[in-house]
């Protein structure tokens, strides 16, 4: 619930902010922008697959505006793939005039390496050789004997990129959990123990370990994969960060509420309803945030969610997997615990005193 609050506050405070020109995410690997524009435009360049490897079919996305952040139409632009080792020009798309400064174009990379992408805009008088392609060049930003502007992108293709920051991804997603597990498991072990000495084990207090673990590692999903949300767009990034915080909050309040005393002690019903009923709201805060982010999810990859740079569903990973698999788990458990709660202080208060 915090996080859909923040999420709207951000929304309504910051209206104007937009996505990264018109581009499906913002890239940080292949692509981006030239930060000194060409002449009165301001160009962004994306790759599709952004982690592109060789032999695959690759979209080049460019998005032309001007400084102000508008669409501009009617343009005419040249597109050329250079080699950056062997400074051949591989792949060249010749002077095309484009309704919107928006447009796509697909390349198969041959080899692994560093690539330079070359978009040529003609100047407003369009005097080029429409439909042709220029000479190739070795200065490639020269617009020597071309009466257009020219801005270089550099992309670097690799057949194990992709794989490597995956596998990052997932490892720094996957330790946290497993630690905090791990500390969970040997504090859970270590007040076992000790209690059974006395003989009076809590009820249901593997299952409150297993909720306690399940919300903090949703927490810990959202903080490894909000960055890469933000790439499309930044009100997605405040949102997993405030899910993160929610989930996490409430692990530790879990914790401090259900591990600190034993609630239902004691013959002062007034003081056993009143602890009921504050584990009521902090499983209910639980349930209904979680409720609330597995739906979000679910009408995401249906539907384009809220603001969406490109007005589509969000795929499906294996970081959204997890999360929504360990939330899931999680609501399973609060509900089952709000009835067992409720059974159990029905027990008590209808009991002699």
């Amino acid at each position: 619930m915090i996080s859909i609050l923040i999420f709207i506050l951000v929304s309504t405070f910051i209206p104007n902010f937009v996505s990264f020109a018109h581009l499906s995410h913002t890239p940080h690997y292949n692509g981006g922008s030239n930060r000194d524009g060409m002449g009165k435009y301001y160009p962004y360049m994306a790759l599709d697959p952004e982690y592109a490897a060789p032999d695959e079919p690759t979209q080049i996305t460019f998005s032309v505006q001007d400084f102000d952040g508008n669409d501009v139409y009617d343009i005419e632009t040249m597109v050329e793939i250079y080699q950056e080792s062997t400074g051949e020009r591989v792949k060249g798309f010749p002077w095309t005039v484009r309704d919107i400064g928006d447009f796509n174009l697909y390349y198969v990379f041959p080899y692994s390496g560093s690539y330079e992408i070359v978009l040529s805009v003609a100047n407003d008088d369009k005097m080029v050789n429409h439909n042709q392609l220029d000479a190739p060049r070795s200065i490639l930003s020269s617009i020597a004997d071309c009466n257009c502007q020219r801005v270089i992108f550099n992309v670097s293709i690799s057949d194990s990129w992709g794989l490597v920051r995956n596998s990052l991804l997932v490892i720094s997603i996957l330790i946290p959990i497993i630690v905090l597990g791990l500390v969970l498991g040997r504090t859970y072990l270590k007040r076992r123990r000790q209690i059974s000495v006395t003989g009076a084990v809590p009820e249901k207090e593997t299952l409150k370990y297993i909720i306690m673990l399940l919300a903090i590692a949703g927490g810990l999903v959202h903080l490894a994969i909000f960055p890469e949300h933000g790439s499309l767009q930044i009100y997605y990034s405040v949102f997993l960060m405030a899910a993160a915080g929610a989930q996490v909050a409430y692990g530790i309040l879990y914790i401090l509420m259900n591990f600190t005393t034993e609630a239902y002690s004691g013959n002062n019903r007034n003081f056993i309803l009143s602890q009921y009923k504050k584990r009521v709201a902090l499983n209910l805060f639980g349930f209904i945030g979680t409720s609330v982010l597995i739906g979000l999810y679910a009408y995401s990859v249906v539907v384009a969610p809220p603001l969406s740079p490109d007005n589509k569903a969000e795929s499906i990973d294996i970081a959204g997997i997890m999360a929504k698999s360990l939330e899931i788990l999680l609501v399973i458990g609060i509900i089952y615990l709000l009835v067992w709660e409720k059974r159990r202080i029905n027990k008590i208060l209808v009991s002699p005193k």
